[in-house]
């Protein structure tokens, strides 16, 4: 009777209230948000301009901004080394044809005279050998003759391409190697719009996708253009991945150089859905990106991986993991456990987690 009496007047310890955490039900993308990247104006084409033979630099006829032509004269060098040379080399080329004509002269001579049998058979072979000689030397002197032309016709700069002088990095009177940058010139034509992403964009870009871009010194307008080249490594500093995209119809007030804002809208695969949530809710399961999920019927929490598409700066952006109309816990991810009994209440200011 003791024992039932005692046990009559113990009671259960009531259970712990379910945890308040901040969750909402996940709603799939009807678009990936479009985001927008810093980045500049640049030609296609930017090639330096160099002579291909040493000296010192007498003269340069254009100058930052000038515009220039296909084959028109840009700087020059002191020629009277190259000159000399050409000189010399063609000197050396007028005496080889003469050896050239004299052994040949000597070769008719020698062949008539062995018809005759006037001649041994070696003093012809000795003679054919001179001739020989002789041409090898006279070819010899042309190529040389060639060269040294080529080198005086070197001292010249020319622009190979129609553009614009955009830097100059080198001056009136300088010595200069052989492949040392005078101009840098802009070719004209395409105009690209360059930027650098990181790699959590880059899985949402492909060659050939459009984006618009915005030039800061010409407000209210907006260019169409193209992406058509993606960086296929790194940069090692940045760890950024450098695109380039072409410009669709500039208009003539575009200026290379000049700021740009790149948006590229990414729609992603019509048979992927995804799903945008506050940055602040993703956690991690050992090295996998994770998210809590509040299970609809028992109202705990469950720790399940995710896939993470790309990374915003209040956003993620997922591929797989979730499914639409499942509570994902938005705050305090790092003071929950698994299993744990909770209660899902809204966010009290909704507008710190607008994306």
């Amino acid at each position: 009777m003791a024992v039932a009496l005692s046990a009559c007047g113990r009671k259960e310890a009531p259970a712990p209230a379910p945890r308040p955490v901040v969750a909402m039900p996940a709603k799939a993308d009807e678009r990936l948000p479009a985001w927008t990247l810093p980045g500049e104006v640049q030609a296609r084409y930017s090639t330096p301009l160099s002579f291909r033979v040493g000296g010192k630099i007498i003269e340069r006829q254009v100058r930052l901004g000038d515009s220039v032509t296909p084959g028109q004269i840009v700087a020059k060098l002191d020629p009277a080394d190259a000159t000399k040379n050409a000189a010399a080399a063609k000197a050396q080329l007028s005496a080889a044809q003469h050896q050239l004509d004299y052994a040949r002269q000597q070769l008719d001579r020698d062949r008539a005279q062995a018809r005759e049998n006037l001649i041994a058979a070696n003093q012809l072979e000795q003679t054919r050998n001179a001739y020989a000689s002789a041409l090898a030397q006279r070819d010899q002197a042309a190529q040389q003759a060639a060269l040294s032309a080529d080198q005086l016709k070197y001292t010249t700069l020319q622009a190979d391409h129609a553009g614009v002088i955009t830097a100059e990095q080198a001056d009136t009177g300088q010595n200069v190697a052989a492949g040392t940058p005078v101009y840098q010139l802009a070719w004209s034509g395409d105009i690209d719009a360059i930027c650098d992403v990181p790699e959590s964009v880059l899985a949402g870009l492909a060659v050939g996708q459009p984006a618009n871009v915005t030039l800061g010194p010409l407000p209210g307008k907006t260019f169409t253009a193209i992406l058509r080249e993606i960086a296929p490594a790194a940069d090692p500093q940045s760890r950024t991945y450098r695109v380039k995209l072409t410009l669709e119809s500039p208009s003539p007030d575009v200026r290379l150089g000049m700021t740009a804002n790149i948006s590229f809208d990414n729609r992603g695969s019509d048979s992927q859905t995804t799903y945008t949530v506050p940055a602040t809710a993703l956690f991690h399961d050992g090295k996998e990106p994770a998210v809590w999920v509040v299970k609809p019927q028992e109202d705990t929490l469950e720790l399940r991986r995710v896939q993470v598409l790309r990374y915003d700066a209040r956003t993620v952006t997922l591929a797989g993991g979730v499914k639409a109309g499942e509570r994902l816990v938005w705050q305090g991810v790092h003071t929950v456990s698994a299993g744990e009994k909770v209660r899902a209440v809204p966010p009290l200011h909704p507008e710190d987690f607008a994306s």
